[in-house]
C-alpha cells in the first residue's frame, strides 16, 4: 500500500472516531463508527497473506452486526421518544442492544471471541491499533450513556471478562494473542466501574492505553512475536529486556508502578459503593493475568539464552532503536503511581 493510501486511511480511522466521540446525535456516531471501520479494513489486510484476509473478514463482520444492532436501537429509541440524543436514551431495548452493540465492538466477554483472532492474523502495527485507538470510540459512547446502563448486567459482564481474560490467556505463545486477553482482562475492570465513576473508568482506559503502547512499542523494537522470542531478548537487547519486565509487572498491576493506581482505585469504590463480594471476586480474577505476565517477565528476564554450538536459534532482524514514543511511555508506565492523586483532582 503507498504513503498516501495508507495516511489517508490513517486520517479516516481518526476522523471516524473523533466523530463518533465527539457528538450527541445517534446518527453521527453510527457513521462516525462505519467510517472507523470501513477505513481500517484495507489496513488490516495490507500483508495479502490468507490468515490477513481471514482477521479482516472476521472483523468485517463482528463490526457490520454492531453497527446493525447500534442503528436498531438508536431507530428504536428515536422512534418511541422522538429524539436522537445520545444521553436522552431511555427506553429498556434499545439500552439493553446498545450495550451488546457496543460491547461487541470492545471485545468484552461473552462477545470476545473475534479479538484475539483478528490480533493474531494482523501485523504487528495494526494489532496494537486494535489494542488501543480502536477502545475509543466505543468507550466514549459507553462513557455518555453510562447513567442509563443497568449495573448488575455491566458488573456480571465486567467479572466475566476479567475471568475470561486472564484464563484465556494462561495458554497462549503468541505475543499478539496474550496481549489481545489481556486487553479483555482490563476491558472488565474498565466497565466494572463505569457505572459509579466515570472519571476513574477514564483514567483506567487512559493507563492501559499507555502501558499497552510499551509494551507494543518494545515488541516493534525487538522484533518478537511469541514467548521464544522473548527468550532471546536478554542477550540481544538487555534494555529492552528490563523494559518489557518492569512494563509486564505493571500491566500486571503490582506495586510502585502505574498500573497498581487503577485497580487499588476501583476495588477502593466498589467497596465504598458497599459491593465487597465483587471487589472480592475481581481482586482473584485479576491473579489469573497476573500468572501469565509474572510467567512471561520470566521466560524474557531469568532464563538464560541458550549460548551452545548445537543451540538451533531464531533468524533474527537486528533491534530498532527505541523511538521517543517509547521512552515517553516507558516513563508513564512505570511512574504515574505517586501523581495519581493528582490525576483524579483533575
Amino acid at each position: 500500500m503507498s504513503p498516501l493510501v495508507s495516511s489517508m486511511m490513517l486520517s479516516s480511522v481518526a476522523a471516524g472516531t473523533i466523530i463518533a466521540a465527539s457528538t450527541h446525535h445517534w446518527l453521527l456516531a453510527w457513521m462516525g463508527l462505519e467510517l472507523n471501520t470501513l477505513a481500517i479494513l484495507p489496513l488490516l489486510a495490507t500483508s495479502h497473506t490468507p490468515r490477513a484476509i481471514e482477521a479482516t473478514t472476521k472483523y468485517f463482520l463482528i463490526q457490520a452486526a454492531a453497527s446493525s444492532m447500534l442503528l436498531f436501537a438508536s431507530i428504536l429509541n428515536a422512534n418511541l421518544t422522538g429524539q436522537w440524543d445520545i444521553t436522552q436514551l431511555t427506553t429498556q431495548p434499545a439500552i439493553t442492544m446498545l450495550t451488546l452493540a457496543l460491547m461487541m465492538k470492545l471485545g468484552l466477554a461473552p462477545m470476545h471471541a473475534w479479538l484475539p483472532e483478528v490480533m493474531q492474523g494482523t501485523p504487528t502495527q495494526m494489532a496494537f491499533i486494535m489494542a488501543t485507538w480502536q477502545k475509543l470510540a466505543p468507550s466514549a459512547l459507553l462513557l455518555q450513556t453510562a447513567h442509563t446502563l443497568h449495573t448488575p448486567t455491566i458488573l456480571s459482564l465486567a467479572l466475566l471478562s476479567t475471568l475470561i481474560g486472564g484464563w484465556g490467556g494462561l495458554n497462549q505463545t503468541q505475543l499478539r494473542k496474550l496481549l489481545a486477553f489481556s486487553s479483555i482482562a482490563h476491558l472488565g475492570w474498565m466497565m466494572s466501574i463505569i457505572t459509579m465513576n466515570t472519571d476513574l473508568m477514564l483514567l483506567t482506559l487512559t493507563i492501559y492505553i499507555i502501558m499497552t503502547t510499551t509494551m507494543f512499542s518494545i515488541i516493534l523494537t525487538s522484533h518478537t512475536k511469541s514467548l521464544k522470542d522473548m527468550t532471546m531478548m536478554s542477550s540481544i537487547n538487555p534494555t529492552m529486556m528490563i523494559l518489557a519486565l518492569l512494563t509486564l509487572i505493571s500491566l500486571g498491576g503490582l506495586p510502585p508502578l502505574s498500573g497498581f493506581a487503577p485497580k487499588w482505585l476501583i476495588l477502593t469504590e466498589l467497596t465504598t459503593w458497599h459491593l465487597p463480594a465483587m471487589a472480592t471476586l475481581m481482586a482473584l480474577a485479576s491473579l489469573l493475568s497476573l500468572a501469565f505476565y509474572i510467567r512471561l517477565g520470566y521466560l524474557t528476564s531469568l532464563i538464560i539464552a541458550p549460548n551452545t554450538n548445537m543451540t538451533k536459534l531464531n533468524w533474527r532482524l537486528k533491534p530498532n532503536h527505541p523511538t521517543l514514543t517509547t521512552t515517553l511511555t516507558t516513563t508513564l508506565t512505570m511512574m504515574l503511581l505517586p501523581i495519581t492523586p493528582l490525576l483524579l483532582l483533575t
